[in-house]
């Protein structure tokens, strides 16, 4: 029964990931291409910096869209697939029936959550492992897979965010008991931790190597941005060889003491003309680096990557346990 009310959704679904996967194999065939066209133009002297890196600048604007669009996916199937599956009964009065049979509640509803969370979890690992398949000579290439969207794009996080929009799904609707606001909030709550938790729960993972960085000229032009809305001296976007930065301190100077204000202003607004065009700030760079300044860099190794994989998706699973108690205890109680 279970399958025969999912199985037109089923149909549907698999339907968009024939679609999605030979679009994506088309790609990662296209990539791998390029990729030997732009290895050819390394110089003898095997530097590839210049090639590798207009290579993946050449497919930056379709893969990072791409990854932000898949990254949806399972809020997608959260809406479409987790909040109809008790609000669709209680909208049309049918769990009075459903719910008065030899099967018990709790039985019928973890059975359609093993068929539809399954199929959701297939789904979004099927296009995530696709994805990461196509994206690879790129991603080696760049490096940066620590990155808020590429990171949940890739891998196995997806299917722990399945997981866990389809349940979160099901639980709104068990408490709201209507489909359109259940849709509507399962898709705003599984946004919010996609906000929350890349930004505030995954640094924190693990404890953080640190280091000391010696801000020279160079090393500042490396930056994003300088100063921030407060008008701190701080640097922003700063990257290291090492790893994935997740904090960076106050500019620093040699004795010890946080670089002033006053004097941060004077670099960026009035540095002597010193005629230096290396970089971005150029005299600002310049004027600050006179400066003997570093900064305390607390970062994440890149070795550490299947690490965070690993304990991201436990996160989102232990979750999604949570909630499928919290339901199979809800609907046991609930009046049919």
């Amino acid at each position: 029964m279970s399958w025969r009310q999912f199985r037109g959704q089923a149909i549907v679904g698999g339907a968009v990931v024939a679609v999605l996967a030979a679009y994506l194999i088309y790609l990662g065939l296209d990539i791998r291409g390029s990729y030997q066209t732009y290895l050819a133009q390394c110089p003898d002297a095997g530097d590839c910096s210049g090639p590798m890196g207009q290579f993946s600048l050449d497919y930056e604007n379709t893969l990072l869209p791409l990854a932000g669009v898949l990254g949806l996916v399972p809020g997608v199937l959260g809406m479409f697939w987790g909040a109809p599956l008790i609000t669709r009964e209680l909208e049309n009065g049918t769990q009075r029936l459903v719910w008065n049979q030899s099967v018990t509640r709790r039985r019928w509803l973890l059975i359609k959550l093993l068929v539809v969370g399954l199929a959701c979890m297939v789904v979004a690992g099927t296009a995530s492992m696709l994805l990461t398949w196509a994206a690879a000579p790129v991603d080696d290439v760049a490096n940066n897979r620590f990155s808020t969207v590429l990171f949940g794009a890739r891998f196995l996080p997806p299917i722990a965010y399945a997981a866990f929009a389809f349940v979160l799904g099901t639980v709104i609707g068990l408490l709201v008991r209507r489909m359109v606001p259940t849709m509507a909030l399962t898709l705003v709550v599984f946004v919010i931790f996609q906000f929350l938790v890349p930004n505030l729960v995954r640094p924190h993972l693990l404890p953080p190597e640190h280091l000391s960085k010696q801000m020279t000229v160079s090393a500042i032009n490396e930056a994003r941005s300088l100063g921030s809305i407060t008008g701190a001296p701080v640097l922003n976007g700063l990257t290291i060889p090492e790893g994935w930065i997740t904090d960076v301190g106050a500019l620093t100077q040699a004795d010890g003491k946080p670089l002033s204000a006053k004097t941060f202003d004077d670099c960026y607004m009035n540095a002597p003309k010193t005629g230096a065009t290396e970089g971005p700030y150029g005299d600002i760079a310049v004027c600050l680096a006179k400066h003997d300044l570093h900064v305390d860099i607390a970062y994440q190794p890149w070795n550490r990557y299947w690490a965070f994989q690993l304990l991201e998706s436990g996160c989102y699973l232990l979750l999604t346990g949570l909630l499928v108690l919290f339901a199979l205890r809800r609907i046991q109680r609930r009046p049919a």
